[in-house]
């Protein structure tokens, strides 16, 4: 008996389920729902002065928030792709490039499109220079550490190494939105939609590229 493929209806349902998330969110922050709500989760991370807790803190916070930066990301996904390269891995390579900068050209095309402003809470040294909805940082690690760590699992023989990789990487993709947060540069509406977006467009790219590479050892073999 014919065992069903399951794989394409949760990706489905997934990326289902993160396009309705940032509708969602769009929504709620285009009829200005969530602005007290932001507001005070924002406040309740600082006073006065700044952020709360010590300087090591703030000290962290910005080390943590430089992962999910376009020139970190870009030369951390360059020397990956490289590698896939030197490899001879190339469609793995053109892969990972595509997730990340078409995740990147996509959250730009938003943020024109809300052009939500900044929150005014930011620390004197953290400079902006977009509008605020969605989150790059949050788009941009989702698309970085989602995609490298898709290539670990793919080529991972055991269910430990596939759990660790992916585990790693959504823990770097939530301390690099915190940290857009606490440091007041982002609402925290914009950081779930950036979420949405980064993770739903690896989605798609990894789901292309699997469908891609089916339909091509479908052809191999019927040449044989």
């Amino acid at each position: 008996m014919e065992r069903r493929h399951t794989g394409v209806p949760r990706t489905v349902l997934l990326f289902a389920t993160l396009l309705l998330g940032f509708a969602a969110t769009a929504w709620v922050v285009s009829e200005g729902r969530s602005d007290e709500l932001d507001r005070r989760v924002i406040l309740a991370l600082r006073d006065m002065t700044g952020p709360l807790g010590p300087a090591w803190i703030d000290e962290t916070a910005r080390n943590i928030t430089s992962l999910g930066s376009v020139i970190v990301v870009c030369l951390l996904v360059g020397a990956v792709a490289g590698y896939l390269l030197l490899r001879s891995d190339r469609s793995s390579a053109i892969l990972v490039l595509v997730s990340v900068f078409g995740g990147l050209a996509l959250n730009d095309f938003l943020k024109m499109i809300f052009d939500r402003a900044r929150p005014a809470l930011a620390l004197p040294f953290m400079r902006v220079f977009s509008s605020s909805f969605p989150s790059g940082h949050a788009a941009l690690s989702c698309a970085a550490y989602l995609s490298m760590a898709a290539l670990v699992v793919r080529a991972s023989r055991t269910t430990a190494m596939r759990v660790y990789a992916m585990a790693v990487a959504i823990f770097l993709v939530l301390l690099v939105g915190i940290s857009r947060v606490y440091l007041g540069v982002h609402y925290p509406s914009d950081v779930l939609a950036g979420w949405c977006v980064g993770s739903a467009w690896v989605l798609i790219c990894w789901r292309a590229a699997e469908e891609i590479a089916r339909r091509r050892s479908g052809n191999g073999r019927q040449r044989r």
